[in-house]
């Protein structure tokens, strides 16, 4: 099996997660079916219907995470510098808006552009990959030709 590369900080939000859904919300919900299930008849119970999907959803959410970290090489990005490589935070400006963005560079599970994390696999991740402070990239995303120079890299 291939290995998921993770964050220091990616690698404890996911054991958090975990331990959130196994201590809190997996019991909550075992409180919700059996409060369900004396109401009576459950093929009308909507409330019944209702928390078994989200217990189905809690059980997959934890096979998943506890698939994720059983695969984990977690990687500690402060130890690292040079060129950009996983880990890496990275100051963008893009040269058509001036626009300036920092993103860094994650694993795929902790990845979310709201939060500033950029999948590795994205095609982003994949052209900033190797290139150094000012430097330009050239990159093909669904709204067209973008091009971003890298203001700054660090690694935290």
């Amino acid at each position: 099996m291939d290995k998921i590369p993770l964050t220091r900080a990616g690698h404890t939000a996911l054991n958090d997660e975990l331990k959130r859904l196994k201590s809190k919300d997996r019991p909550e919900i075992i409180q919700a079916i059996a409060e369900a299930r004396e109401h009576g008849d459950l093929s009308e119970n909507a409330e019944y219907h209702s928390a078994k999907e989200k217990q189905s959803f809690i059980e997959g959410r934890i096979k998943e995470i506890e698939a994720i970290l059983s695969r984990a090489d977690v990687i500690d990005t402060a130890k690292l510098s040079g060129p950009i490589k996983f880990g890496a935070t990275v100051k963008l400006v893009d040269e058509d808006t001036d626009e300036e963005k920092t993103y860094q560079i994650v694993g795929e599970p902790e990845a979310n552009l709201e939060r500033g994390k950029l999948n590795m696999k994205s095609p982003l991740a994949r052209a900033l990959i190797g290139k150094e402070e000012g430097d330009s990239v050239e990159v093909r995303t669904p709204g067209g030709e973008k091009a971003f120079e890298i203001l700054s890299v660090a690694y935290v």
